[in-house]
């Protein structure tokens, strides 16, 4: 589509898009490894990346879906689901394509796990978009995995600063520290997928629990946090289970003072649409078996 509309704002896409070289990797001979994630992609020549966002061409490694953004909308903060960074407040929310896992209960796979339909929006576009919303906060990065466009993220950022906008970002946390400790100095606001607390449970779904864990406790003493947890039957809805989470997260130091928890309900999406959505009755026991560790916990997808 040419035009995206927003509440009444048409924004006009741009047609020429540019290449633009990634950041974070390395050239060896005619293969270049990708320094974003804990994967590592090593890529030969016409080669994308796990994420589907970063491609060999040439030898140089680009980001393939830099400024294209496939969905956009204005949001409730509480939506992101941030329920304790400047509440009451819309966002201006913005996605694109890729992801750095491939979560069989994905909730947004026709952006996160495929290639929509895009359209360019270079930086100053986007902020154009943000500023023209009266009462707006700023940009939050989110629907697909947004480290898998940290170029575009560290184009627009500066931008919104200038301006007195947020920026917020909606992630699984799978990034290397390299990468994170440039990007983060730049962020206001994250909630970071927490998704079990078990590393078979990531391993089965092409994640690193451990860098998980490392990015929550990294970004947490650097901006706000909020973690979510969507809870899929038989997979990561044990009492036990929370009952770990929640006491590790209570031990995570936090600049804002304690890390919210978001316990969400699951609705079949993607590879697991024969499953049952979430009981309510776990969702709200789970809810308070957190509790008893932090003081902020708050149920999902329930209404």
């Amino acid at each position: 589509m040419s035009r995206i509309p927003l509440n009444g704002l048409k924004l006009r896409a741009i047609h020429n898009m540019m290449q633009k070289e990634a950041l974070f990797y390395e050239k060896n001979g005619e293969t270049v490894t990708c320094g974003l994630c804990p994967r590592r992609c090593v890529l030969r020549e016409g080669q994308t990346g796990f994420c589907s966002a970063r491609v060999n061409s040439g030898g140089t490694l680009f980001a393939e879906n830099y400024g294209r953004i496939s969905s956009i909308a204005l949001d409730p903060i509480e939506k992101k689901p941030l329920k304790r960074f400047f509440p009451g407040s819309v966002i201006l929310s913005a996605g694109s394509y890729g992801c750095t896992m491939s979560c069989a209960f994905c909730q947004n796979f026709s952006i996160s796990q495929m290639k929509p339909r895009t359209d360019f929006l270079p930086p100053e576009k986007l902020l154009e978009a943000a500023l023209s919303i009266p009462g707006n906060l700023g940009i939050a990065f989110t629907y697909n995995e947004p480290f898998t466009g940290i170029e575009y993220i560290l184009d627009v950022a500066p931008l919104l600063r200038k301006r007195g906008l947020k920026t917020v970002l909606v992630t699984n946390g799978m990034i290397l520290e390299e990468p994170l400790s440039v990007l983060l100095p730049l962020v206001d606001a994250m909630n970071i997928d927490l998704k079990a607390f078990s590393p078979e449970f990531y391993q089965r779904h092409n994640g690193s629990f451990e860098t998980v864990k490392k990015t929550i406790e990294t970004c947490a003493q650097s901006c706000h946090v909020e973690v979510t947890t969507l809870i899929v039957p038989d997979e990561n809805d044990s009492e036990e289970e929370m009952a770990a989470l929640a006491g590790w997260l209570a031990s995570v130091p936090s600049a804002s003072g304690g890390i919210p928890l978001h316990i969400t309900r699951f609705f079949p999406r993607f590879k697991m649409k024969d499953k049952q959505p979430t009981p309510l009755k776990t969702v709200f026991s789970l809810v308070d078996r957190a509790k008893q560790r932090l003081t902020y916990v708050y149920a999902g997808n329930v209404n």
